[in-house]
């Protein structure tokens, strides 16, 4: 099931914000990744023109769900959420972290659940 830009950020925002267990579709990692950078460039934005710190407050809000989804597409392709850490390693550790977010989930049941 394909996820369209509302129901992602819904889902990521609201539903699941911090439900770090089951499943996450490509479509809604991708569309919830979407919302996230927007909402960082609008609060930025919003943040350099008033002059107020609150980019740190705002992206701290958004970095748990944005965790969360991600935990999620790891777990919807077979792999543990500890994967994330991947991103610690500067540059190529991001660039496998992406690829591999493009990567198709396991059809049906895993050991994380059904698929969604």
């Amino acid at each position: 099931m394909t996820l369209t830009f509302a129901e992602a950020a819904r889902t990521g925002l609201f539903t699941k914000f911090a439900t770090f267990t089951g499943r996450a579709r490509r479509s809604e990692y991708w569309w919830f990744s979407v919302v996230y950078v927007v909402g960082v460039i609008v609060v930025g934005g919003i943040a350099i023109a008033l002059g107020q710190p609150i980019v740190w407050l705002a992206a701290i809000v958004v970095a748990v769900p944005m965790l969360a989804v991600s935990v999620r597409r790891f777990h919807d392709m077979g792999q543990s959420g500890w994967r994330i850490l991947i991103n610690l390693i500067p540059v190529i550790g991001t660039i496998i972290y992406l690829v591999g977010m493009t990567r198709r989930g396991d059809q049906g049941t895993n050991a994380y659940g059904p698929a969604v």
